[in-house]
C-alpha cells in the first residue's frame, strides 16, 4: 500500500478544480427526454438488490470526473483499506475502527488485546444465537418457568437510536415472515415519562430487559436501570432474573451477578456504528430470531465489499459521498433531508442524523488543528408522504437549497393493499416519490409568483424491491461508508464524539450542586 497522506481538503488539486468546475442547470438537464436518459445513465447497483439513482442531482460527467480524481488524491480507498486492516484511524481516542469486522472480513487478520478481532466478534454472535434460541424454546425462562414474551432494550445515542430503527424497519416484515417471535420496547431518555411509559406498556413479570452500555457507567442507562429494577422489585420479582448486559469485557457489568447473561463488545466500536455489534445484536435475535439477523449482517458485509470499487460508478457509497461533499463544499447547501417513503423506516432518518452529525460536526482536523472549510450537513427527515404535509414547502420554495435523500421500495412489507381509484396505496406512495423528484429538480412556471417553484433543487433516490433484512443492512452500511468517506475528504476523524462530553460534565456539577454563574441562575430556575 502507498504511504497514506493525510491532508486538508483545501490544500488539494482537486478543490481548486471543483471549485471552479461549471456549475449544473439541474432543471435544464433533468427536462424532456434528456431527463429520461439521465436516469438510465446514472444508477449504480448496490447489495440485496438495490440501487443508488443520483440523475437528479447538480452533476455532470465533467464533475464526475473531478470527483474522481478527489478519490484517488485524497487515497479514499486506500484509507478505507487502511481502517479494515486495522489501523489506529481514531486519532481522538487513539483506537483501531472495527465495526466492518462484525459482519465480514475485508482484509487482513486483526489482532488487539490478544485476540483476532473477527473470531472475537463471531464468538459474541454465536453466544448471543445460543441465548435468543434458549429464550425462545422457554430454557431460559423467568422465576415463574413461564416464556419471556417481550424484550426491553436499555440505552441512549447508539446503544438506543441504530437498535430502535433496525427493530421498527423489520417487525413488520418479520410478522408477515413468520419470525416475530418477541415484541420489542426501548427505554433511552433519563426523563422518567419514558421508562414509565415503556413499564405501563408491557407485562414486566414476562420482559427480559437488555442492559446496553459498552463503559458501564452511562449516567442516563444507569439511572433507567435502577427505574426498571425498582418496578421489578414492587412487582415481586428478582431483577437478576429479567436481565442481560451489553457491555466490554472491561466495564463494572461485565462479570456481575445482577444479569442472567453479559455479551460483550469493545471500544473499537463506536455507538453509532454499534447496530451490527452485540448492541443491535442482541435485540434483534432475540425479537426475530438469530437467523434475520444473520440475513441483515450479510447484507452490511455485501455493500462494505462495494465500498472497495475502484470504479467509482461501481461503488455507490463513494459517489454518494464525493457528491455530498461537492455539494456541502462548493455548491453552500447547509443541509440534507433524509425521505424514506417506508413507514417501516420511521426512525432511519434519526439514526442517520446521529450517525452523520456525530461523526462529521467537527471544527478541527484529525490532528486537532482549525479548518477553514465547512464539514459535516444537518440531517434531517420525516417518512413520506407525512414530511410532503410538513416541511416540504420549505424544501420547495424556501430560501435554502436543501439536497434530498429519497428511499423507496416497489413493494410494500406487508404486502396487504387495497385499489383505491384504480390504483394500490402502495402504487399511490410510490408515484409521490417519483412526481417529488421531478417537482424539486425541474420546478414549474407560473404566472403568479406564489406558484412558482424554481426548481434545481437536487435528489437522489436508494430504490429496491422491499426492504427485507438484507436490504435493511445494505442501506446501513452504503451510509456508514458514506459518513467515513466523507471524513477523509475533509481529513477530520469521524470517529470520536467530544462534543457530547461538556454538557454531561456541567450536568454532574449541578446534580453535586457545585455551581456558580448562569449554571447556578439556570439551576435554580429548574428547582435542581
Amino acid at each position: 500500500m502507498s504511504t497514506i497522506q493525510w491532508n486538508n481538503f483545501d490544500t488539494l488539486e482537486s478543490y481548486k478544480a471543483l471549485a471552479s468546475a461549471a456549475p449544473v442547470d439541474l432543471a435544464a438537464v433533468m427536462s424532456g427526454e434528456s431527463g429520461a436518459e439521465r436516469v438510465a445513465k446514472y444508477c449504480v447497483p448496490m447489495a440485496a438488490g438495490l440501487a443508488y439513482n443520483f440523475a437528479a442531482k447538480a452533476v455532470d460527467d465533467d464533475i464526475l470526473a473531478e470527483l474522481a480524481k478527489l478519490a484517488q488524491e485524497a487515497q479514499l480507498l486506500e484509507k478505507y483499506e487502511y481502517l479494515y486492516n486495522g489501523a489506529v484511524v481514531n486519532t481522538g481516542e487513539k483506537r483501531m475502527v472495527l465495526h466492518q469486522l462484525t459482519r465480514g472480513q475485508l482484509g487482513e487478520k486483526v489482532e488487539a488485546d490478544g485476540t483476532d478481532k473477527r473470531a472475537f466478534y463471531l464468538k459474541e454472535q454465536e453466544r448471543i444465537a445460543a441465548f435468543a434460541r434458549k429464550v425462545h424454546s422457554g430454557e431460559i425462562a423467568n422465576g415463574a418457568g413461564e416464556k419471556f414474551t417481550t424484550v426491553v432494550q436499555i440505552g441512549i445515542g447508539g446503544s438506543d437510536l441504530g437498535p430502535r430503527a433496525m427493530y421498527l424497519a423489520l417487525e413488520n416484515w418479520a410478522k408477515k415472515n413468520n419470525t416475530f417471535l418477541m415484541e420489542a420496547k426501548f427505554i433511552s431518555n433519563v426523563d422518567p415519562d419514558d421508562a414509565s411509559a415503556v413499564l405501563n406498556s408491557v407485562d414486566v413479570a414476562h420482559a427480559l430487559f437488555i442492559l446496553v452500555s459498552k463503559s458501564g457507567t452511562t449516567l442516563e442507562t444507569l439511572t433507567n436501570q435502577s427505574f426498571v429494577m425498582d418496578a421489578l422489585r414492587k412487582a415481586g420479582l428478582d431483577p437478576a432474573k429479567h436481565m442481560i448486559a451489553v457491555t466490554s469485557e472491561t466495564s463494572p457489568l461485565a462479570h456481575s451477578d445482577e444479569y442472567l447473561e453479559a455479551f460483550f463488545m469493545d471500544d473499537y466500536i463506536g455507538g453509532r456504528f454499534s447496530s451490527t455489534s452485540g448492541v443491535g445484536g442482541a435485540v434483534l435475535s432475540l425479537a426475530f430470531g438469530p437467523e434475520v439477523f444473520a440475513q441483515f449482517l450479510d447484507g452490511a458485509a455485501e455493500e462494505d465489499k462495494l465500498a472497495t470499487e475502484k470504479d467509482l460508478m461501481k461503488n455507490p457509497a463513494l459517489l454518494d459521498a464525493l457528491i455530498g461533499v461537492y455539494e456541502r463544499s462548493f455548491l453552500g447547501y447547509p443541509a440534507t433531508a433524509v425521505l424514506p417513503y417506508s413507514q417501516a423506516l420511521s426512525r432511519f432518518p434519526a439514526h442517520l442524523q446521529q450517525l452523520d452529525m456525530e461523526s462529521n460536526g467537527k471544527s478541527v482536523n484529525r490532528f486537532g488543528e482549525p479548518i477553514s472549510y465547512v464539514t459535516g450537513p444537518i440531517i434531517f427527515g420525516e417518512p413520506g408522504t407525512n414530511g410532503q404535509h410538513s416541511f416540504y414547502q420549505l424544501l420547495h420554495q424556501g430560501t435554502d437549497i436543501i439536497p434530498l435523500q429519497f428511499i423507496g421500495f416497489r413493494s410494500s412489507q406487508i404486502l396487504n393493499d387495497v385499489e383505491i381509484q384504480g390504483s394500490s396505496s402502495q402504487k399511490k406512495l410510490c408515484a409521490n416519490v417519483a412526481a417529488q423528484i421531478v417537482a424539486f429538480a425541474c420546478g414549474k412556471q407560473d404566472t403568479d409568483p406564489n406558484k412558482t417553484f424554481k426548481g434545481g433543487r437536487p435528489s437522489s433516490i436508494i430504490a429496491g424491491d422491499q426492504l427485507t433484512p438484507k436490504a435493511l443492512g445494505a442501506l446501513l452500511s452504503h451510509f456508514e461508508n458514506k459518513v467515513m468517506f466523507q471524513g477523509f475528504v475533509w481529513n477530520i476523524n469521524s470517529f470520536d464524539q467530544e462534543g457530547v462530553q461538556l454538557g454531561k460534565v456541567l450536568a454532574k456539577k449541578v446534580l453535586a450542586h457545585d455551581t456558580d454563574g448562569a449554571l447556578a441562575a439556570y439551576s435554580a430556575m429548574l428547582d435542581i
